[in-house]
């Protein structure tokens, strides 16, 4: 068997994503991850635009995408043991079939909107369980050291950049194709996925040989999980600004029309985040040394909702996306977390720990989303970022402190907190 990487890496180092995709088993999975994110963007849209057709109702047409979150929490939960009792090489493709195989009875005519929207729960239960697996496996490819940190961070830019041209992209398919044949491109790209998942990467065995019931198994992973202080402190890290980050997006559409910027300005400020976002991993993957990663990490955490303060000044377009191009810029703090999670967990566990933190951190957004909705209601959109940006900064705040708490000794990055 061939030696991987070296987990750990020289603090003097040069970070740099070239060398990750010199890893063979990496650029699988970063393929596969790229063809199945395509195929969920297009589903979404295509789903919504079909049940918008077959109903007429905004409300079940909107549904679709909030079944995207919703199910997060049950998947994560009661499934996450899947993501160490099997090979997870076995795990990835076979929960890429499972989407695939729900979006192709999507396509059957006739199906009727209850089951449609049943699908979609079926293909969002699946997701944390692959998602998790994924996480995981990245350390078994690339080590635990600087390679893993950069690899993720890839497949953020990729998530992100999804955001960016995946709903162009399905609207244009719609254009041409029938919202039906188009969920036909998300099964090719799904099966396509498995393809390369299968012929990519290496077979593993098992972590942890546990037996009994699977959601037995589930839910005490996650208790053991969320039970270490330092653990349960860093999950929290990764999950409060994200639940008050997307405040701006779920805003976006009353936002644009109280100033006033119709359409185009709307779609300006839904890319606003996701641009911010990219550029600010791009900056601390490819020009940060790995230590100096670590240094910046809680900091960036305690500033990166500070820009949403300026919103209560009732800013116009251009400087309100300049406020959430640098907000998104500061999540390049979850470079640094990442490292300090994947040291924090036990391997026997890192698969489910890392199925926790996608179906929370999920769960979290969608929860994040609807509380900004009713807050919009009652205080407006400007006053609720603002507000969003106050409650995520102390949240902030006190988390990082928590984290200097339970730093191990050694530990880089976590002074002056």
């Amino acid at each position: 068997m061939a030696a991987l990487p070296t987990p750990t890496t020289d603090p003097g180092r040069t970070a740099g994503y070239g060398r990750v995709f010199a890893v063979p088993e990496f650029r699988a999975v970063f393929a596969a991850h790229a063809l199945s994110l395509l195929g969920v963007v297009v589903s979404e849209i295509a789903l919504s635009v079909l049940v918008y057709d077959l109903t007429g109702s905004p409300l079940l047409s909107a549904l679709t995408f909030a079944l995207g979150f919703l199910p997060y929490l049950i998947g994560g939960t009661l499934l996450a043991g899947v993501a160490d009792r099997f090979p997870a090489r076995r795990v990835l493709v076979v929960c890429d079939l499972l989407c695939a195989g729900c979006v192709a009875l999507m396509t059957v005519t006739g199906t009727h909107v209850a089951v449609l929207l049943a699908l979609r729960c079926g293909v969002a239960v699946v997701s944390p369980v692959f998602q998790g697996t994924r996480m995981a496996t990245l350390a078994d490819i690339l080590g635990d050291g600087d390679l893993f940190v950069l690899g993720r961070s890839l497949l953020r830019i990729v998530s992100q950049s999804a955001l960016l041209i995946g709903y162009g992209l399905g609207g244009l398919l719609l254009v041409v194709l029938a919202p039906r044949h188009a969920l036909l491109v998300t099964v090719a790209t799904f099966c396509l996925s498995a393809l390369l998942l299968r012929c990519g990467t290496r077979p593993r065995p098992a972590r942890a040989a546990t037996g009994g019931a699977l959601v037995r198994d589930g839910l005490s992973g996650a208790r053991r999980v969320l039970a270490d202080r330092r653990v349960r402190c860093l999950l929290l890290l990764f999950w409060a600004p994200a639940m008050f980050a997307v405040t701006p997006e779920a805003l976006a559409a009353p936002y644009a029309d109280d100033l006033a910027v119709g359409s185009a300005g709307l779609g300006l400020l839904m890319c606003a985040l996701p641009v911010g976002t990219i550029a600010g991993e791009l900056f601390a993957g490819a020009r940060l040394r790995p230590a100096a990663r670590e240094r910046v990490a809680l900091p960036l955490v305690c500033a990166t909702l500070l820009p949403y303060l300026g919103f209560a000044l009732r800013p116009g377009l251009a400087v309100s996306l300049l406020l959430l191009v640098v907000a998104g810029a500061g999540s390049a703090y979850t470079l640094g977390l990442d490292q300090w999670f994947v040291r924090a967990v036990p391997d026997e566990l890192r698969g489910r720990a890392m199925t926790v933190l996608t179906a929370g951190l999920m769960t979290i957004q969608g929860a994040g989303m609807a509380l900004a909705g009713v807050a919009a209601e009652f205080a407006g959109v400007t006053a609720t970022v603002a507000g969003a940006g106050v409650l995520g900064t102390v949240s902030s705040l006190l988390l990082a402190r928590e984290a200097v708490r339970t730093r191990p000794k050694g530990e880089t990055g976590l002074t002056g907190m």
